[in-house]
């Protein structure tokens, strides 16, 4: 029995199955490409297509386990509280002319790898997220810094 439990450990996984490839080589070439990045050279690809291909952030809404919902009604017809959200996006609206400068190095600061001239980009194009999925008291904390500096931030 004993020697049965070794053999049984000891027998490799079986071999993944076969990758899928495209009719078309430009695309199994640009698989292949991407395969082959860092995870830093990934999010930088992800970034820089979301701004060239203008594609927004949106939250996804949490998939809720669908089965336990009717039976839970069924069981408690009592009203059902709201949940008070916990995670926030900070997001700077405007700014007054005059706090520019201090925004920008505000900004600098809060996002780290941003240069000096992306930084100023960013604070241009408002509204923007400056910051997403933080907790409450740090999305409060962050907003009451840019408030002082002279920019509207609201909490989503």
């Amino acid at each position: 029995m004993a020697t049965e439990a070794a053999t049984a450990k000891s027998t490799p996984p079986p071999p993944p199955p076969p990758a899928a490839t495209s009719k078309d080589q430009t695309i199994n070439r640009l698989v292949d490409d991407i395969s082959g990045l860092t995870l830093l050279q990934a999010s930088d690809l992800v970034t820089l297509l979301k701004s060239r291909l203008n594609i927004q952030e949106i939250a996804m809404p949490s998939a809720a386990p669908a089965a336990a919902a009717p039976a839970a009604a069924a069981d408690e017809p009592a009203e059902e509280k709201p949940k008070e959200k916990t995670v926030f996006n900070v997001k700077l609206e405007s700014f007054e002319a005059a706090a520019k400068p201090k925004i920008i190095r505000e900004v600098k600061a809060l996002i780290p790898g941003l240069t000096l001239i992306d930084a100023k980009k960013f604070v241009e194009a408002v509204p923007k997220n400056l910051k997403e999925s933080l907790p409450k008291e740090e999305a409060e904390k962050l907003q009451k810094a840019f408030q002082a500096l002279g920019a509207v931030v609201t909490l989503e």
